[in-house]
C-alpha cells in the first residue's frame, strides 16, 4: 500500500517555512511566469524582477531557464526524499515504484500550471529534451535507491532510464487530469509499470544468458596481446639491400 502522498498545501506550508532560498525564489517565479505566459515570451530579466532577485544575483544561481528547471526536479528530489519511510520496504518493486511515482507527482502539484504550458514547447526541441533526460535520470537514480531499488549493478542503468520513461508517459496524461482523485493517472500507471515489469522480465532473462559471453569478453579484453618483435637487421644487410635497389650509373 502506497504512503500517504505529499499534499499541494504541505509543500506550500514547508516552503513558507523554510528561510528565503534564491534558488527556490528564482525557480517558483519561472513557474509563475510560465502559468500565464508563453515559455519563449519570459525574459531572464522579466524572471529576476519575479522573484525579487537583481540580474547579478539570478546569474550566479542558473545560467538558464533549462536550468531553472534542472533546479525545480532538485526540489521535487528534495521533497520526495525527505518523506522516505520504511512503510513500503517490504512491498513487491511494483508498490514502491507507484509510490514514488505519485508521490513525485504530488511535489509537482504547486507547479502543474506552469508544467502544462511548458511541455508542449520542451518536446518540440530534441536538444532540451536530451538535456532534461540526463536531469531525470539523475533523479531518479537517487529515488529507485530510496526505494531500496538496486541503480549500481549491470542493469542499473537500464532500470533508472526505464523509470524516467516511465514517469514522462504518465506525467503526459497528469498533466491532463484534473479530477481530485487523479484516477486516469493512476489508470495510466497501472498499465505503465505491467508494461515496464515484463519488458524487465525480459531484460534480465537476456542478461542472465549472455552472463558466460560476457565474461569471457572480459578475460579477452583483459589479457595481454602478444607481442609483434622484429628482426633485427644487421649493418651489413641494410647495406646489401642498398646496392640491390640503387640505380644503375
Amino acid at each position: 500500500m502506497a504512503s500517504d502522498p505529499l499534499s499541494a498545501d504541505s509543500v506550500t506550508e514547508a516552503s513558507a517555512a523554510a528561510p528565503a532560498d534564491p534558488r527556490r525564489q528564482a525557480v517558483e517565479a519561472l513557474m509563475r511566469l510560465a502559468a500565464t505566459r508563453p515559455w519563449d515570451e519570459i525574459e531572464l530579466g522579466d524572471i529576476a524582477a519575479e522573484a525579487g532577485l537583481t540580474l547579478a544575483k539570478l546569474r550566479g544561481l542558473f545560467p538558464s531557464k533549462l536550468a531553472m528547471l534542472g533546479g525545480l526536479a532538485r526540489i521535487v528530489d528534495d521533497a520526495v526524499l525527505a518523506d522516505v519511510s520504511d512503510d513500503l520496504a517490504g512491498e513487491p518493486v511494483r508498490e514502491r515504484l507507484f509510490d514514488l511515482v505519485m508521490r513525485r507527482l504530488d511535489a509537482l502539484a504547486p507547479y502543474k500550471a506552469g508544467l502544462r504550458r511548458i511541455a508542449p514547447v520542451i518536446r518540440r526541441d530534441p536538444l532540451t529534451m536530451a538535456a532534461l533526460n540526463r536531469g531525470a535520470v539523475n533523479s531518479w537514480r537517487y529515488m529507485l535507491a530510496s526505494a531500496g531499488i538496486p541503480t549500481e549493478d549491470g542493469l542499473g542503468p537500464v532500470r533508472v532510464q526505464g523509470a524516467v520513461l516511465l514517469m514522462a508517459r504518465v506525467t503526459e496524461v497528469w498533466l491532463q487530469d484534473d479530477e481530485p482523485e487523479l484516477s486516469r493517472t493512476m489508470a495510466r500507471l497501472d498499465r505503465e509499470l505491467k508494461t515496464a515489469a515484463r519488458i524487465m522480465a525480459r531484460v534480465e532473462d537476456v542478461h542472465r544468458l549472455t552472463a558466460p559471453l560476457r565474461g569471457l569478453a572480459r578475460a579477452l579484453c583483459s589479457g595481454r596481446r602478444p607481442t609483434v618483435r622484429r628482426r633485427e637487421r644487421s649493418d651489413e644487410s641494410l647495406r646489401r639491400e642498398g646496392e640491390d635497389f640503387a640505380p644503375a650509373i
